[in-house]
């Protein structure tokens, strides 16, 4: 946490930089303005706010609401007492700060010599903080939100430790599906691993504002995870429940509580969040030869730094570590026998690794074709497909009509039932949909492909399916801090070099 301290602050003085002629009339120096970690010393003294609020700026998740405070007070020294003023200053400070400090008509009043409506030091701050709450929700739910990178499905593309904004607005925001709950968490309450923090007796249906965009390909897209409308509350974020229960059986899955806790079910909008690329568009038929992805019949022309497993073998000594930092070589491990490694790779990297004078072979590790492995979608032997051998298989979308039969079932049963809310029943081989017999079956929604480019280290698509339109949260564009996990402060924690960049 040490580097938030100094890294969250700095990122804070970023906004002040715009209010470079309010300092000016303010009667301080303009230049002020844009010394990182000075300059929000100064808005202090403009504000005439205690300076004991720059140990809050220190403080993480606070900062964020102080700062937002900070703004707001900026805002009101200049007379802009009304609530969607202050709200500019909090959204768009980039915008709205230069406005003020441009326009005449709006000069400097010293709260210390202008009177306002006298409030009460707890009224005072129980106004900002509803404000300070109410404008991060609205901007958190409609416009852009921040989310981190857990795991290493999409390296070497978004890295564990990377911070970056997802843009709600690139496909449009959703209305929530739980629009009561509490502040800036997700699915639970802060310290508990069980306790809702969103009640369900108030429910909205699915709804999408127009946004600047469609989904494209290659998209890095943040989504709610699809099959994580069921799950074990032992097991929230690292086990599919429908994996527990081909593995287990439902009976001891929902019965054996010791094990596996209480089955619980949540909304679309608070299941987890998962960031994958776009690789199928509605439409789009997408098959995987010996690991080679194809979409509509040609080799994917992937935006990211795609990675495969490969055995590594060598005359019996370890890879130097100062190789693997030189080519970012994270994901290791040992292989069965003494000089075997394996690595999770580019080609490229693969190449430069094959050059290595201990080195004796490197080869891409492979399922091979027709072996069915039964944890991929649809998990059916009808369809005996691995990671590495999949389809071909067209991605659903809307309004398109397909024939339902006990072959094709497996493939539309979640869609049919889970996605788009219909009653499924079987006699025989005959299928029923809210009660009556169909042979055919059109899609309400358009739906996606997602993969992580770490393809050999990814629970995507291949695994769960589909990605419902419903369930797209929004598109993630830009890094704006990007954190080591294995290293210190001191040590390299920060990578200066993979902050402060667009996703790509």
């Amino acid at each position: 946490m040490l580097e938030l301290l100094i890294i969250i602050p700095l990122l804070l003085s970023l906004p002040t930089f715009f209010a470079w002629q309010l300092f000016a009339k303010a009667g301080t120096k303009a230049y002020y303005s844009i010394i990182p970690f000075f300059n929000l010393y100064v808005l202090l003294r403009i504000t005439r706010k205690p300076m004991w609020w720059y140990i809050f700026l220190l403080v993480p998740f606070i900062n964020v609401f102080v700062f937002m405070l900070m703004l707001v007070e900026l805002a009101r020294c200049f007379g802009r007492e009304s609530l969607w003023e202050q709200f500019l200053a909090v959204v768009v400070p980039f915008a709205y700060l230069p406005y003020l400090g441009f326009v005449a008509k709006f000069e400097y009043l010293d709260p210390d010599l202008h009177t306002r409506e006298k409030k009460g030091p707890v009224r005072e701050w129980l106004d900002a903080i509803v404000f300070a709450v109410v404008a991060a929700t609205i901007i958190r739910t409609f416009l852009i939100e921040a989310y981190t990178i857990p795991t290493s499905s999409m390296e070497k593309s978004l890295l564990v430790g990377d911070f970056l904004f997802v843009s709600k607005i690139s496909y449009g925001p959703k209305v929530p599906n739980t629009p009561i709950a509490f502040p800036f968490v997700h699915h639970t309450l802060p310290w508990s691993q069980t306790a809702k923090s969103y009640v369900e007796w108030v429910s909205l249906p699915y709804y999408r504002f127009a946004g600047l965009g469609n989904v494209e390909r290659n998209d890095a897209v943040v989504f709610n995870y699809p099959a994580g409308d069921t799950l074990s509350d032992r097991f929230q974020s690292n086990v599919s429940y429908y994996s527990l229960i081909n593995e287990y059986g439902r009976e001891r899955v929902w019965n054996d509580k010791r094990n596996f806790g209480n089955i619980i079910a949540r909304p679309v909008d608070k299941r987890e969040n998962y960031i994958k690329r776009c690789v199928g568009l509605p439409g789009d038929t997408i098959n995987i030869i010996g690991s080679e992805l194809f979409v509509n019949g040609k080799p994917s022309e992937a935006e990211g730094i795609i990675q495969h497993k490969f055995l590594v073998k060598t005359d019996g000594t370890a890879i130097n570590p100062r190789v693997l930092d030189k080519h970012n070589i994270t994901e290791v491990r040992r292989g069965n026998g003494p000089d075997e490694f394996v690595f999770w790779i580019s080609q490229q990297v693969a190449g430069e690794v094959t050059k290595l004078a201990n080195v004796r072979s490197v080869a891409k590790m492979t399922e091979p074709s027709g072996v069915w492995n039964p944890e991929i979608f649809p998990n059916s032997e009808l369809y005996p497909w691995n990671v590495d051998n999949f389809g071909p298989l067209v991605v659903p979308r809307a309004g398109q009509t397909v024939a339902l039969n006990m072959t094709t079932l497996p493939l539309y049963e979640r869609i049919i039932k889970a996605y788009e809310g219909n009653e499924l029943s079987l006699e025989g081989d005959k299928i029923f949909i809210n009660g009556v017999e169909a042979d055919t079956y059109t899609f309400k929604m358009d739906y996606y492909w997602m993969m992580g480019d770490n393809r050999h280290n990814s629970a995507d698509s291949r695994i769960w399916g589909f990605v419902p339109n419903d369930h797209v949260v929004g598109k993630a564009v830009f890094v704006w801090l990007s954190l080591d996990p294995n290293k210190g402060l001191f040590g390299g924690k920060v990578r200066f070099s993979k902050s402060m960049r667009l996703v790509k």
